[in-house]
């Protein structure tokens, strides 16, 4: 019953169609199919009490339904659908109370055209809903002032059996809006989750929460900072070589492995150019260890990279300075969070002047990571638009660092939530 369902909420489906506009129509279906379910209760009651006109009321929902959908899914009109089945939602209780004598003796069974403006708030949207709710209410009113003009209620109605109506007549609509609502409300869900996903693969937490209530520029300062850059030396001669499916497979393979070790250090990734891949350790969460874990993070990236069967014969090249960096979100319509300042240079050109398969660090580096890390010294290095600059390769890890092997974030609270206390 539920892949019949889902199969048929989507009969109305084209591939151009948004979440928002799918989730809109799989509702409506819903909803629609539930009704025309339920009518058989109607249907068979009112026939059983010999109310023929009453019966075919609901009867005659159930049969347009059923057609209206069969076009709806040849067609993929869905204005159409869904204006005939939100005035069918509207009309038709109003008529069948009319048929039986009006709001008592039919049980208040007009309660059901209350779907049509709540179901048009679903299937419309805020703007057109309120004129259908203007709608129910002018029939609620028109029907209160016909009452007494109604013909006599038929004998066949005994009292015990109008108590039913109303129960059915609370229950039915009750259970229909319950469910659109349910279905609504969890596909909405679900697409603010993948919107958060979506949100959160660009801007690291505390901007994304910032951006969600502030439309002003968003930039800050740190003075503590190391930002790494790494680039795949030998990628793009095998890029030219390689059909273009396979470079992208290929870099989204190194790239998710590099994701996965940035998330577990605690750091944020910045964006990927090309083939390089620029990471920063102390921002927008402040940390004290920001040089060791900016390290750490390199040599895992390094390891990684020479494990992986698909990178075989590609090795990394890894530049680190550490000092303070100015982020912020930059455009209007695609947002972009990014870094500037000497300290984001400096690193790419540490990165840009390593031999492949080593990591290049800066003097600034360097003091904050001994004597914790290995590190060999270079000669003077010629750095462009540096001139000559004291360097150091970073090798490996003390075994015996207080820290050694350490993978952890920033300061967290006692839920293993990162303390947005910590900012800068």
């Amino acid at each position: 019953m539920h892949a019949a369902l889902r199969r048929a909420a989507a009969v109305g489906y084209v591939p151009s169609d948004t979440p928002e506009e799918r989730l809109r129509k799989s509702a409506l279906v819903l909803s629609s199919v539930l009704i025309t379910l339920l009518s058989f209760i109607w249907v068979a009651t009112y026939a059983a009490l010999g109310l023929w006109q009453a019966a075919l009321i609901p009867f005659a929902y159930q049969a347009v339904s059923v057609a209206g959908l069969a076009v709806f899914a040849k067609t993929k009109n869905f204005a159409v659908y869904r204006a005939l089945q939100v005035a069918m939602f509207l009309a038709l209780p109003f008529a069948l109370q009319w048929t039986l004598g009006g709001f008592v003796e039919s049980g208040a069974v007009a309660l059901w055209a209350f779907v049509a403006p709540l179901g048009a708030l679903v299937f419309y949207g805020p703007r057109q809903a309120i004129w259908w709710f203007g709608a129910f209410l002018a029939l609620v009113v028109f029907s209160a002032v016909i009452d007494a003009q109604l013909p006599e209620p038929s004998e066949r109605i005994a009292p015990g059996l109008v108590v039913a109506f109303f129960a059915l007549n609370i229950i039915g609509p009750s259970v229909t809006t319950m469910a659109l609502l349910e279905h609504f409300v969890r596909g909405r869900d679900r697409a603010h989750q993948l919107s958060e996903v979506l949100l959160l693969s660009i801007f690291p937490r505390t901007i994304a929460e910032r951006l969600k209530v502030s439309h002003g520029v968003i930039a800050e300062r740190s003075d503590e900072v190391s930002v790494l850059f790494a680039d795949i030396a030998g990628f793009t001669p095998l890029a030219e070589r390689l059909p273009p499916e396979e470079v992208v497979v290929l870099l989204d393979e190194i790239f998710s492995a590099f994701d996965q070790l940035v998330a577990r250090h605690g750091l944020e990734k910045i964006k990927t150019i090309g083939d390089g891949y620029l990471v920063a350790a102390g921002i927008p969460t402040a940390r004290a260890d920001h040089a060791q874990a900016a390290a750490r993070l390199a040599l895992a990236m390094r390891g990684t990279l020479a494990a992986l069967p698909a990178a075989a014969g590609l090795t990394l090249r890894v530049g680190i300075d550490s000092g303070p960096v100015v982020a912020g979100v930059i455009g209007r319509t695609k947002f972009g969070y990014d870094l500037w300042g000497d300290t984001v240079n400096t690193a790419s050109r540490m990165e840009s002047h390593a031999a492949p398969g080593t990591i290049q660090v800066s003097d600034r580096t360097f003091h904050r990571l001994e004597p914790s890390f290995v590190l060999e010294p270079r000669s003077e290095v010629l750095i462009k638009g540096k001139g000559e600059m004291t360097t150091y390769v970073l090798v490996a890890e003390r075994p015996d660092s207080p820290s050694a092997g350490a993978a952890s974030g920033p300061p967290e609270d006692g839920n293993g939530e990162a303390r947005l206390d910590t900012l800068p």
